[in-house]
């Protein structure tokens, strides 16, 4: 019946035009028609002006026709949904930055109220562990913007010539190159389907499991050879062997370092953290090399805008002091420009140092954060430098490791017989 269903949808998804699509009640519709049948915002509207409380569930109801409203013409298939979390981005970093530029007070308040917005926004969406493409979206911008800013303004005056522009251009390129092989696989942990015999249903939770999870029931793979030497098992040694491997969400066994996200919902190899994309194994390497090009392009351009705009001034004080620049509103522009990249520089140069510091000792941020948690790591600089004192072998062999680590991708899984 569902594959009946699921065929039934894609022929209709074939016959679409441009401008149609089916929405999430499984009815065909256009884009002109984002007006019509507004149900739960008339309802919501109509509260508001009687002054009447609202639905708890008015607000989710009307976000949900938004999203599923908000959508592009597309050749293919029908109109393409538009991920509401990349829109703001786009209108608030031109329109701050352009206000900031008018004077030097709302300078102030602007750069000052940018960076609180998507700090505010981070903790708002961390807290609530949901994906969203705010952060990806405000990355590709910014560099998007600014590199269109550095072209239109400072190029065109005459004081940057066609080799500082190859070389910034270049930079963006590696960096954008680098990114999106950071967004590719981070190195997902799958169950080894050769071991698996069975799958044994418990119907009460396991130690680190939540009993409201899947009401209450753990699928558990069986094996050959754990069936054989199950009753050798004691209780603790299952206690123990279920809370460090077993992960009830993905129901696989994680290897050494592995750890879930909640965020993306999977399981990854030696999870360093997410951050637009989820830090592992297989991406960890690419991560390092586009902070590292962004931070050098950066920083490069910083010091091209502050030479044009600031040309008689000292290259460390032209940023706290340039007299004369808020006379013409380009170069008010480019020096604004020019403050908002330092404090995009500033944060990325500490994520690079932290990082640093914890290869150079061999932990991923993921276990620095367990470790300070529960009290058995050592930290020096208020927690900059956390060693775990686990998997470190040296400085050198700590790099040649991340160096090498994403050559092996499959590392061997755990015994079976850890599974029950």
């Amino acid at each position: 019946m569902k594959k009946r269903a699921k065929k039934v949808r894609e022929e209709e998804e074939e016959t679409l035009c441009c401008c149609e699509y089916v929405n999430r009640h499984g009815d065909r519709s256009h884009v002109a028609a984002c007006c019509c049948d507004c149900d739960d915002l008339d309802d919501a509207c109509d509260r508001f002006l009687k002054r009447e409380p609202q639905k708890p569930e008015s607000l989710s109801q009307v976000a949900a026709v938004v999203t599923d409203r908000v959508r592009v013409p597309w050749l293919w298939g029908g109109a393409r949904r538009v991920d509401l979390s990349i829109i703001p981005p786009l209108i608030l970093l031109p329109v701050l930055l352009r206000l900031a530029a008018l004077h030097f007070l709302l300078g102030m308040v602007a750069l000052t109220a940018l960076p609180g917005l998507v700090l505010w926004y981070y903790y708002f969406t961390h807290r609530k562990k949901g994906r969203t493409l705010f952060f990806l979206s405000l990355a590709l911008f910014s560099l998007g913007y600014m590199y269109y800013v550095f072209v239109t303004e400072v190029f065109t005056g005459g004081d940057v010539g066609c080799v500082q522009l190859l070389a910034v251009t270049a930079g963006v390129v590696l960096t954008l190159a680098a990114m999106a092989h950071t967004k590719r696989e981070p190195g997902v942990v799958c169950p080894n389907q050769e071991s698996i015999h069975s799958t044994v249903t418990y119907y009460t939770p396991l130690p680190d499991g939540d009993p409201a999870f899947n009401g209450g029931r753990q699928d558990v793979a069986m094996t050959v050879a754990n069936r054989a030497g199950f009753v050798e098992h004691t209780g603790e040694e299952l206690k123990e062997s279920n809370r460090r491997n077993w992960c009830p969400v993905c129901k696989v066994v994680r290897p050494p370092r592995a750890g879930h996200c909640r965020i993306c919902g999977v399981c990854v190899l030696r999870l360093d953290h997410h951050c637009v994309c989820c830090v592992g194994q297989a991406n960890h390497r690419s991560f390092l090399l586009t902070l590292v090009l962004f931070l050098l392009t950066s920083l490069y351009g910083i010091i091209l805008v502050l030479q044009s705009v600031c040309p008689n001034q000292h290259l460390f004080t032209a940023l706290l002091y340039c007299p004369g620049v808020y006379s013409q509103y380009s170069s008010a522009l480019c020096f604004t420009c020019a403050w908002y990249c330092s404090i995009v520089t500033g944060g990325l140069l500490h994520l690079l140092v932290v990082q640093v510091i914890n290869i150079s000792y061999n932990v991923t941020e993921r276990e620095a954060r367990i470790a300070l948690r529960e009290k058995t790591a050592r930290s020096a600089f208020w927690g900059l430098v956390v060693d775990t004192r686990i998997y470190s072998r040296g400085f050198c062999e700590n790099w040649a490791e991340f160096m090498t680590m994403g050559e092996n991708l499959s590392p061997s899984p755990p015994a079976p017989t850890d599974l029950v």
